[in-house]
């Protein structure tokens, strides 16, 4: 059985989260939860100079959230699945640690 801890001390529960904890990369996430955008949509969009939005795109590549192809001179991301089911898995679990009822103290 995996307790609460091992849960919370997961180093790649704790890379995700704390990418996902910026609110300019949590827009970026709802922007491409619509599908791959183009760098120069993304500035557009969020209204960020492209060397802001470049900063949160590398923490967001690094942290293996999100990937990038090259076309031409533009870069286009989108969001890796695996990683967001990663996520959603880890988060499942820990929820279900939280409903168990506590043990009873002698």
């Amino acid at each position: 059985m995996t307790s609460v801890l091992q849960h919370t001390a997961n180093p790649r529960a704790q890379q995700l989260l704390k990418v996902l904890a910026e609110p300019i990369r949590m827009e970026l996430v709802q922007c491409l939860g619509a599908g791959e955008r183009c760098v120069c949509d993304l500035t557009s969009d969020l209204g960020l100079a492209q060397s802001k939005l470049s900063f949160h795109l590398k923490a967001m590549k690094d942290a293996g959230l999100i990937s990038a192809r090259q076309q031409g001179r533009w870069t286009y991301y989108r969001l890796e699945a695996e990683s967001l089911l990663w996520l959603r898995n880890w988060l499942d679990q820990l929820a279900s640690s939280c409903i168990k009822p506590a043990r009873m103290c002698d």
